[in-house]
C-alpha cells in the first residue's frame, strides 16, 4: 500500500513536469537536500566566520598537510591545553579529513575556551564551503550551529548577574 502511494506521488510529480520532486519522493519518500555550490576564493581557499561567546574567528582553509595557524602562531603554541586542540580538530575527525587541510585563523575577543569554540565553528563552516558533500556529516555532529550561550550581564543592585548582597536585618 505504501509503495503504491509513493509510486502514485512520483507519477503525479512527473505529470506536473517537476522531475526533481518525482525523483525525491521516489527515493525512499525522503527528499534529498540539493548540494550547495563550492565557495573558493582566487587563492583556492574557503573562508568562514566562527563565533562562540564573545570570540570571533576568521578562518581560511585550503588543501595541505594539516598545519593549523592561529593568530600567526602554531596551534600547539596558541592553544597550550590539549583539550582545546582536541576541540579545534573535531570537525576534521568527524569528516575524516585529518591532516588534509591547512588552516589559517585570526581570533579576537573572549577567552581561550571561547576562541577555540569559535575556531571550531569557523573550520566547520569553511569545510562545508570547500566540500559541500560534507555538510550533512558536520551538521549532524552539531558543529554548524552557533552556540548562543553568553555570559549574563550584571544588574544594578546585585553583586553579580543574579547573586544578591548579604541580607542584614539591622
Amino acid at each position: 500500500m505504501i509503495d503504491d502511494n509513493r509510486q502514485s506521488l512520483a507519477d503525479l510529480g512527473a505529470l506536473q513536469g517537476d522531475a526533481t520532486t518525482a525523483a525525491a519522493l521516489h527515493n525512499d519518500g525522503v527528499s534529498a537536500a540539493p548540494l550547495r555550490e563550492q565557495q573558493i576564493d582566487a587563492q583556492g581557499r574557503a573562508y568562514a566566520t566562527g563565533k562562540r561567546k564573545n570570540a570571533i574567528a576568521r578562518v581560511w582553509i585550503k588543501p595541505g598537510s594539516g598545519k593549523i595557524v592561529v593568530n600567526g602562531r602554531d596551534q600547539t603554541e596558541y592553544f597550550a591545553r590539549p583539550t582545546l586542540r582536541l576541540v579545534i580538530n573535531q570537525p576534521f575527525d568527524v569528516a575524516e579529513r585529518r591532516d588534509q587541510y591547512d588552516v589559517h585563523a585570526t581570533v579576537k575577543g573572549g577567552g581561550l575556551s571561547g576562541q577555540a569554540g569559535a575556531v571550531k565553528h569557523g573550520i566547520s563552516q569553511a569545510l562545508t564551503r570547500f566540500e559541500p558533500a560534507l555538510r550533512s556529516v558536520v551538521k549532524h555532529a552539531g558543529f554548524l550551529t552557533r552556540d548562543p550561550r553568553v555570559v549574563e550581564r550584571k544588574k544594578y543592585g546585585k553583586a553579580k548577574a543574579r547573586k544578591s548582597f548579604q541580607f542584614s536585618k539591622r
